[in-house]
């Protein structure tokens, strides 16, 4: 190698060194940034500690607190009505955060107005269907569990308590009526109440429901009277999407020579109802809170970070990604081989072997009277997190208003 190449060569190689020196060092720098970066991260809650839905999204703030401590301020606002977001969200925006968690469904119009006024914030709205929604904004996420396999499991566990009273002679296939409290006629609680009694269905094929709303999701007053109303009526088998303790005290107040059991949503409720408890499902919050954090303190896009069913800025899981759960059952309640069905079940859900929206069933839409024959089955959740099936299974399934 000539003199003049090998100084051409090691001109290069310099070059090159200083190149990647220079890049380690801003490498370096912008870790060390994201490292010593503080957030301050807002939640708007619609309730607060003492309903078993807003608790869960507090386990899933405290996982955030537990893990991002040190990076993170939090500032929880309680008990907001969904009139009364919009003052709350200008508070948190005054406040200077730079990202939002929303979680109550009547929240996503004005939460997702408040995206669009402040692109430098995020904004991550709970259980709406809007993300991807004209206008599509970068800053305004969707996320939510999908409940229905939970609630399915839950229907089978409480169908399996059924077909033990119906082979005890206890009571007969007829007698095998359910009640359900339901807080709005919304795609959210009907395809959750179907997905139970699905579940039900499944284990006792002759099982109907007797459907009832009480406009509120948290008036404990009508949640009890409606489930007393449905035992008096001769149900069997009560459970709820709705938020307060209501309908298991029902159960557990009931004579004691009428038969009553009760499945729970988002916590159990065998404190309240020990002899009347079987289990209940709640969705797990904590992955997508905790993906989303971190995206923010990365200066990432949320639907990188976040493990689940990502359709644009809308993000969704089931028990493959941990965010439904099984609620604890109750041994001294359930039937025998209870558990393992409910783990067979689980496994079938994460290896996607389980349609829960297929039969022999007509469904019917109570605002327009359109129909869905679910022989050819249908699948929840396949383009949103939030739940769409919002049809009424005709001829057993009763709405009483």
């Amino acid at each position: 190698m000539t003199l003049e190449r090998k100084r051409r060569y090691l001109s290069t190689l310099f070059s090159v060194l200083a190149v990647l020196a220079a890049a380690m060092v801003i490498n370096l720098f912008m870790e060390s940034k994201q490292i010593n970066r503080t957030i301050k991260v807002g939640f708007i809650y619609v309730g607060d500690s003492s309903d078993a839905y807003t608790n869960n999204f507090l386990k899933a703030q405290m996982a955030v607190e537990n893990e991002y401590g040190a990076q993170t301020e939090l500032i929880a606002k309680y008990n907001v009505s969904d009139d009364g977001v919009e003052e709350v969200l200008k508070e948190l925006v005054e406040e200077k955060c730079d990202m939002i968690f929303a979680t109550s469904y009547g929240y996503g119009e004005k939460t997702k107005e408040y995206a669009s006024k402040y692109p430098d914030i995020e904004f991550c709205q709970a259980t709406c269907s809007n993300a991807n929604e004209a206008p599509v904004l970068d800053n305004y996420h969707t996320y939510m569990g999908a409940i229905y396999q939970g609630r399915y499991i839950a229907g089978v566990a409480g169908g399996m308590k059924l077909k033990e009273l119906i082979d005890q002679n206890i009571i007969t296939p007829e007698q095998a009526k359910i009640g359900y409290i339901g807080a709005y006629p919304y795609a959210e609680v009907i395809s959750g109440y179907t997905a139970f009694f699905l579940g039900v269905r499944s284990v006792v094929p002759e099982a109907v429901m007797t459907v009832r709303y009480t406009n509120s999701w948290g008036s404990y007053k009508l949640e009890k009277e409606y489930a007393e109303k449905m035992i008096e009526d001769g149900c069997v088998l009560i459970s709820q999407h709705s938020d307060t303790a209501g309908p298991a005290v029902a159960c557990e107040e009931t004579d004691r020579t009428q038969v009553v059991y009760y499945i729970s949503y988002n916590d159990s409720m065998q404190d309240v109802a020990p002899t009347t408890y079987l289990t209940g499902a709640k969705i797990n919050w904590t992955p997508y809170m905790l993906g989303a954090v971190k995206a923010v303190l990365e200066d990432k896009d949320i639907e990188d970070c976040v493990e689940g069913n990502v359709n644009g800025n809308d993000i969704g899981a089931g028990f493959e990604n941990d965010w439904v759960k099984i609620l604890p059952i109750n041994e001294l309640s359930v039937a025998e081989g209870t558990k393992e069905r409910i783990d067979e079940l689980i496994e079938g859900f994460k290896k996607g072997e389980i349609t829960v929206f297929k039969g022999d069933y007509i469904g019917v839409n109570p605002y327009n009277s359109d129909t869905i024959d679910l022989r050819d089955g249908y699948n929840e959740n396949e383009k949103s997190s939030a739940p769409i099936f919002s049809y009424v299974l005709k001829d057993v399934i009763t709405v009483e208003y």
